[in-house]
């Protein structure tokens, strides 16, 4: 364009003159479609005001028009043409393939989970957690914060949306979903997406016409110390989007060698490509390049690092040799100065002995010994009489891989490298081979090791072992090593009916050669997989290639078709054709002499693999019993403690019902609330443990109440991390991590300690009505690095009439979640259920006054009142009972009878004393005669009939008061008794 002082100079006071329009200078647009669905192509220049004289505007196609995918709207004639070498087209859509940076359109939020307005200092940590484009992938957050990754779009037609992802970590929800032009969300159940296995996932929505903006939201609730892994997502292609006008050039790293393609090739190894390329070009002998590569890389010198070590196959000479091979794929140069060489092979070795249970063929292969037979790794031998083989499976000499055994090594990005042996062989032991682990991203690379086993229907039958204690069907035992120079790991995986994975064990770092069992409890088709992997740091992996992970042997029990070691005794069932073996019945042991089954005693379980002897039989604990079959020990919720004095009884069965105590609210580092939930079961139901914890992470789509969790715990005592549905924004609180605190009953007492269990009664507020509490221990199967002895439960029951039932659950008002160190958890129940039955001794009675000839007998509790249930407080009891008026009546006429009684014998005995004392008297009076010699009168000798006499002196006619006067004078002052005597002649008495 001229200078406006130039243009002025040639044509004044007029505008300049604008030349025709040329076809570089403008391009083509349609117009909006109107509400026929038409439009018009117009045309627009580029520079608006540079030239005239444009294209007329015509009919242009229906808004509903599109392109087949590699193919582009022409404008010029709208029609659809195919794309040109090097480049693509989705027809009607969009592909995102570069995550170097956000691509336009997109963003990318971030907020803390917690929705209280409480929270706003904490939401603040989550401004940097985001979704972070890494090149070929964008990545989630990996901490509790939301992080939402959006996209809007406006489709012409229905249409699609699909991606690839990568989510390996279940801590994490992971959510896709689209909002219309109502800003609703669709209601697909496909918004919740599945964790993925191996490598990358496809996943596809379909779009309505119109307005759709697309979310992807993640948030972590890997709320300890483990750090969850992000989720990865690539490729994002949308259908149904306006016409494409033009083709997309091919990405670095990719090709489109023919027309009308709808998608760009990653170049092979060793080549690369730039932008828009129809071919990829070959790297340079001294350069390497991974697949997919926009550059070469120059080859370092070999090193040590580069090359690992194998055992050759057994020959016909059973001879065997130590072989070294290079990393692949190689990168290394052996031409470079300094650089190694490869070493040469070993001297030929005699084959090590074939793993037990096999036998060593003509042409010195191991093949399995026949059933009925065992071997030590040399010759079969059969199992004699009256034993079985124990089938299993057990290596520990590793010339070849078993034939159920696979190995190979995944990339978590780009692909899985088919093929290719991770672990290799080693003779008495197999290793992660070394491998040029920093082809590919940054999340590095898995050694993967995998067996498969079909397990035999195991003693009990498998209708029994619903109802046991020991669930084992089979067990694996495997000793490893690891040697690790950073943060190496080693996870060990289990998957049942070919579902997903889930780790069982990790061991981080470098550890000493040691074993690790794991108990088998479903008769399914189960794997076994070692994944080892040497470091998450992409740009160092090649410096920690001598990382390695060692596994010396495996050892397998009860597998289907297995082979044997040695044969056990079995029980014997006799037939036409003599004895074979047979099953015992549930809770009987096998006599290893004889080979009968014998039940076992009372109050004992039966070790479900070892049912050999009556050791075998293992006694339960105190205050429990055996189940009918033997197979698990348990309290009917029926417990009794004897004193000296008296005997308690109590009856938990209020307290058998699942109970839920929530700990006290926790907070990560970002502010995000949670809660340690635990469920109990105390007693009862037989045994069967009714408290279930749940993970529901990565199935929250499931309604509330509704069963199909992805992952459950069913024990005695459970805890579960809890998010409540207040702070997610779910329906449905984020249940997550169920870990058994208590999978069987050890015992019930009052002691506080039991099988090495202790309950110190510190941690609890002391009982203060005298009566001990009852302990309930538990133990779970589980055992970790941590807890190398498993978890411990302790519930203490304790009485307190004033809380009705269930009572209340409290945790250790030291240890908020439970337990002090992880591995021994302890809480204390408080209940009027959890008091003694009540008895005889509890109660007294009251008797009351006769009233109206009625008495009433009261019986009350003695106070306070320290039992529940039990007896009954007995009727009050009426009986019939005397006045008072009746019993004086009684009193007085008792009392006249004896006042009588005592008068006549007063009488008698004074009548008698006379008769005494006038017999003293005449004795008296002849002896003084006798000294005096005074004459004897007649009348005073003693004659017969003498008593009339008497009667006839006594009998004067005196008062009584008389009586008395002279009964007292008859003794003169001079010590004598007076004698009153009469004369012969009868006159008047004469006193001598």
């Amino acid at each position: 364009m001229a200078e406006p002082g130039h243009r002025l100079s040639v044509t004044q006071g007029t505008g300049p003159e604008l030349h025709a329009c040329k076809e570089s200078e403008y391009h083509y647009e349609y117009t909006a479609c109107d509400s026929t669905g038409s439009r018009w192509r117009v045309a627009v220049p580029h520079t608006p005001g540079l030239c005239t004289s444009l294209p007329d505007p015509v009919k242009g196609t229906e808004c509903s028009f599109s392109c087949n995918a590699g193919e582009f709207l022409d404008m010029k004639d709208q029609s659809c043409k195919p794309c040109a070498e090097g480049r693509y087209s989705l027809g009607t859509g969009i592909r995102f393939d570069e995550w170097d940076e956000l691509p336009h359109g997109f963003a990318s939020l971030s907020a803390n989970m917690e929705l209280d307005d409480s929270a706003a200092e904490s939401t603040g940590n989550c401004t940097s957690s985001k979704w972070v484009p890494q090149g070929d992938y964008i990545a989630s957050n990996t901490d509790e914060c939301t992080a939402t990754l959006m996209y809007a779009v406006n489709l012409k037609q229905s249409g699609t949306v699909n991606f690839e992802y990568y989510y390996p970590d279940s801590s994490i929800i992971f959510e896709f979903f689209v909002q219309n032009d109502q800003c609703q969300p669709n209601a697909d159940d496909s918004r919740w997406m599945k964790t993925t296995e191996k490598g990358w996932e496809f996943h596809s929505v379909e779009l309505n016409r119109g307005n759709n903006v697309l979310y992807w939201r993640t948030t972590a609730f890997s709320v300890w110390s483990k750090v969850s892994k992000p989720v990865l997502v690539r490729n994002i292609a949308i259908t149904g989007v306006a016409y494409t006008s033009e083709c997309f050039p091919c990405k670095p790293g990719t090709y489109a060698s023919k027309k009308g393609s709808s998608f760009c090739k990653l170049c092979p190894a060793n080549s690369y490509s730039n932008k828009g390329e129809t071919s990829c070009h070959q790297c340079d002998p001294d350069k390497y390049s991974e697949k997919g590569s926009s550059s070469c890389n120059v080859r370092p010198a070999c090193t040590e690092k580069d090359y690992f070590y194998t055992h050759t196959a057994c020959d016909a000479d059973g001879k065997t040799q130590l072989m070294y091979k290079w990393a692949r794929p190689k990168i290394c140069s052996e031409d470079l100065e300094g650089a190694v060489k490869l070493p040469a092979s070993g001297e030929k070795k005699s084959c090590p002995p074939c793993n037990p249970g096999f036998f060593k063929t003509n042409n010195s292969t191991c093949q399995p010994c026949p059933y009925g037979s065992y071997s030590n790794g040399s010759d079969c031998t059969h199992c004699p009489a009256g034993t079985e083989p124990a089938v299993g499976f057990e290596y520990k000499w590793w010339n070849t891989l078993p034939t159920n055994m696979e190995t190979t090594v995944l990339s978590g990005i780009n692909f899985e490298y088919k093929g290719m042996t991770g672990w290799e062989v080693a003779g008495d032991h197999i290793y992660t081979a070394t491998l040029c682990c920093c082809l590919g991203s940054s999340v590095s690379t898995a050694w993967l090791l995998e067996l498969t086993f079909n397990f035999c229907p195991y003693r009990p039958p498998q209708s029994v072992t619903a109802d046991t204690e020991n669930k084992e069907v089979a067990r694996i035992t495997f000793v490893f090593e690891t040697v690790c120079s950073v943060n190496c790991e080693l996870y060990f995986m289990v998957g049942v009916n070919s579902r997903t994975n889930t780790p069982v064990e990790t061991w981080k770092g470098s550890k000493g050669k040691q074993s690790y069992t794991y108990i088998i409890e479903e008769n399914t088709t189960t794997s076994f997989t070692w994944a080892f992997q040497r470091t998450t740091f992409h740009e160092a992996s090649r410096k920690y290639t001598n990382d390695v992970a060692k596994i010396y042997s495996i050892n397998v029990t009860n597998v289907m078709n297995g082979v044997a070691s040695y044969c056990r005794p079995c029980a014997l069932e006799a037939s036409d054709v003599g004895s074979s073996c047979t099953s015992c019945p549930a809770g009987y042991y096998i006599d290893r002499d004889s080979g009968t089954c014998h039940s076992c005693p009372p109050n004992t379980i039966l070790k479900a693999h070892q049912p050999y002897g009556v050791q075998a039989c293992v006694p339960c604990g105190p205050g429990t019993k055996n189940n009918k079959i033997h197979s698990l020990c348990y309290n009917d919720c029926i417990f009794s403690r004897n004193t000296p004095t008296r005997t308690f009884n109590y009856n938990f069965s209020a307290l058998a019902n699942t109970v839920t105590l929530a700990g006290g609210p926790s907070f990560t580092s970002k502010g995000l609330k949670y809660f340690h939930h635990f469920t109990l079961s105390l007693c009862g139901n037989q045994g069967r443990k009714m408290s279930v914890c749940t993970d529901n992470v990565t199935d929250l789509r499931i309604p509330e109440g509704e069963s199909g969790f992805s992952k459950s715990i069913t024990a005695y005592v459970c805890q579960a991390v809890i998010i409540p549905p207040e702070v997610t924004g779910y329906k449905a609180g984020v249940s997550s991590q169920p870990v058994s605190l208590a999978d069987r009953l050890i015992g019930v007492t009052t002691d506080m300690t039991l099988d090495g269990i202790t309950s110190p009664a510190e941690l609890f507020h002391p009982e203060s009505l005298g009566i001990p509490d009852v302990i309930f221990f538990y133990r779970s199967n589980d055992v970790t690095q941590s807890c190398s002895s498993g978890r411990s439960t302790t519930i203490r029951v304790r009485c307190s009439p004033q809380k009705t039932v269930p009572g209340s659950l409290s945790l250790p008002g030291t240890c908020s979640d439970g337990t002090c160190d992880g591995c021994n958890f302890h809480f204390l129940w408080e209940s009027a259920a959890a008091c003694p039955l009540c008895s005889v001794a509890d109660y007294h009675a009251i008797i009351s006054s006769c009233v109206a000839g009625i008495q009433k007998t009261t019986y009350v509790w003695r106070e306070p009142k320290l039992c529940s249930g039990g007896i009954s407080l007995p009727e009050q009891r009426v009986t019939i009972c005397k006045t008072i008026d009746f019993w004086l009546k009684v009193g007085i006429s008792a009392g006249t009878c004896t006042a009588i009684l005592l008068t006549v014998l007063t009488c008698y005995f004074w009548k008698k004393n006379q008769k005494l004392e006038y017999k003293y008297s005449k004795l008296v009076m002849n002896a003084t005669l006798k000294d005096c010699d005074l004459p004897a009168a007649d009348s005073c000798a003693i004659m017969e009939g003498e008593d009339v006499e008497d009667d006839l002196i006594f009998t004067s006619k005196k008062s009584l008061f008389g009586k008395i006067k002279s009964f007292t004078s008859k003794r003169t002052p001079d010590g004598f008794d007076s004698v009153p005597l009469k004369t012969s002649s009868g006159g008047p008495d004469m006193d001598l």
